[in-house]
């Protein structure tokens, strides 16, 4: 397994970070356990969660899952550095109390003890804000993170879903301060969609955050989304032939020619469409790794593969052919 820095931090991560998003939902304890175990087996280090995961009356199920795996002990949390997030209501459906959502230092506060004790643990290693809050000023968001890291409760602070000027206004405040600021930003990122190189990476890369791309493979477009609607099969991040987010894209003729044309590329070159993918994402400046999600351990398998596989300069020219970037900021505003 390859090893990097989490952005200007000195913590070593691995170059993919394994999503849980789908542990409890779609996965039963056992076996995100199981997937778990080899995920560490195989090096990965780096673990993402967050505290609405398991959804709807369930929420919380995820992180629950985790703390159940830690508690068996055997170094598993020693060798986790874990990432969980806060922002979503963890209010029980009918419950309208306030405060039990977003970014205030009160909401904060308890749910940093929730995640705590539903995941077994006395410390989290990265803690993100799941989206921006647009009604809490950055000073009382830092006031609250400053305590928590006083405390012991958590070490970094990371942001995830903010824009560039987010970023930058994230950062300025924290350095008002006197204090260290994001230090990741997660954010969807793709061949697929690239948005994020205009502005978003650039200030992750100014400010020294790491980047981690989340939903790599574009909800399974990306993953051989043709070849399986063909065939009938699903894999991936969930690719069904006749339902879902890839199927709803794949109504575009455009889309599917593109996605087309890159199952042909990568069909000629015996390449995966989902390993290619990942290992596009490890290509790109600024990416500390691709965060995925398996639902079974031969997902796992396939994503680890990804980080061995090397694309020479005509296999990206050719990408960037078919999905090309957005172009440099701000040269790419002009008319």
């Amino acid at each position: 397994m390859e090893y990097t820095q989490l952005g200007r931090t000195g913590l070593r991560v691995s170059r993919i970070v394994l999503g849980t998003m789908n542990f409890g939902p779609h996965t039963d304890e056992a076996g995100s356990h199981t997937i778990m175990d080899a995920a560490q087996d195989a090096g990965i280090n780096f673990f993402d969660t967050a505290n609405v995961y398991g959804w709807g009356p369930n929420k919380g199920r995820t992180e629950e899952i985790l703390g159940t795996w830690f508690a068996k002990g055997g170094g598993r949390r020693e060798r986790t550095v874990l990432a969980t997030k806060v922002f979503g209501s963890m209010a029980a459906e009918g419950d309208t109390t306030p405060n039990q959502d977003r970014l205030s230092a009160l909401n904060i506060r308890r749910a940093v003890d929730a995640s705590l004790k539903r995941l077994q643990t006395d410390h989290i290693d990265l803690y993100q804000f799941h989206h921006v809050d647009r009604r809490t000023p950055w000073d009382e968001i830092w006031q609250a993170i400053d305590v928590l890291i006083q405390q012991g409760k958590i070490l970094y602070a990371g942001s995830s879903n903010h824009a560039g000027w987010h970023i930058a206004q994230a950062n300025e405040t924290a350095a008002r301060r006197g204090t260290f600021g994001l230090v990741s930003e997660q954010c969807l990122y793709n061949l697929a969609e690239r948005r994020a190189e205009m502005e978003v990476i650039p200030a992750a890369q100014e400010y020294g955050l790491g980047v981690i791309p989340w939903s790599p493979l574009a909800g399974g477009l990306l993953g051989g989304a043709l070849r399986k609607q063909t065939s009938g099969g699903s894999g991936g991040e969930g690719v069904r032939s006749t339902t879902g987010r890839s199927a709803d894209a794949l109504a575009d003729t455009a889309a599917r020619e593109q996605i087309q044309r890159y199952e042909d590329l990568l069909a000629g070159r015996g390449l995966d469409p989902g390993e290619t993918a990942l290992a596009w994402l490890l290509t790109r400046p600024g990416v500390t790794g691709p965060i995925v999600g398996p639902r079974i351990p031969e997902q796992l398998e396939s994503a680890l593969r990804a980080v061995e596989l090397k694309l020479d300069d005509e296999l990206l020219d050719s990408l960037d052919e078919i999905f090309p970037g957005p172009g440099p900021s701000p040269e790419a505003f002009a008319w």
